[in-house]
């Protein structure tokens, strides 16, 4: 049986090497890690999307955390070039990467594609139905015709699924986190102003000229 605070989505490459150094870390801090992904951006950028298990994770927690693995990484040195890092938050239309983020969102919209094809398909877009042990349930927008229109999906064969970004999504998203910020409290009338943050790459994170990256 599937935890429900296990990452099912795995990195490969470099991206996995700095996800296993960073991960206990961020963990032991009361982090959850939620994606590690490296691209060519600005020559290289390693970005870490994190969050607080209540799905919190602002501008503060993002500095703490690149104070946390900046060290760790220059040590460890996982990657052979200069690079810059980058830390943020999952942002509203986010990637669900553990079995709780699909129960979390039932009801919202996503966009799945499978690494082993289910129903013989690989991409999928649906409302979220909830889940059923280690399934996620998708009501289908395409179902056929006179077909049940709830698909089963293995969360361990999920690629990559990604929450669609809606009106009612953003509004949910804020009224949640102001009600994390209030220490839980239901608080339906959430500010747009408050909204949670997905900041640019965190000053500490540059690794550029004071690098010791190889080049």
């Amino acid at each position: 049986m599937t935890s429900a605070d296990e990452r099912l989505v795995r990195e490969s490459g470099v991206a996995q090497r700095v996800a296993t150094i960073v991960e206990p870390v961020l963990t032991g801090a009361g982090f959850d890690l939620v994606r590690v992904k490296v691209s060519g951006q600005n020559g290289c950028t390693v970005q870490i999307m994190a969050e607080r298990p209540d799905g919190t994770m602002g501008v503060d927690e993002c500095e703490e955390v690149s104070r946390l693995i900046s060290p760790l990484l220059d040590v460890e040195d996982p990657i052979d070039r200069e690079y810059h890092l980058e830390i943020s938050s999952p942002g509203i239309d986010r990637p669900l990467v553990r079995l709780r983020d699909f129960a979390r969102w039932t009801g919202h919209g996503i966009r799945v594609e499978m690494e082993v094809p289910a129903s013989g398909r690989k991409r999928f877009r649906g409302l979220i139905e909830g889940t059923d042990g280690d399934v996620a349930l998708l009501r289908l927008e395409d179902a056929p015709e006179g077909a049940d229109p709830v698909v089963r999906l293995p969360v361990r064969d999920i690629r990559e699924a990604r929450l669609i970004l809606t009106d009612d999504l953003i509004r949910e998203a804020l009224r949640r986190d102001k009600a994390a910020r209030k220490g839980g409290a239901d608080d339906t009338e959430a500010d747009e102003a408050e909204a949670p943050a997905d900041p640019s790459p965190s000053p500490r994170g540059k690794r550029g000229s004071k690098s010791n990256r190889r080049t």
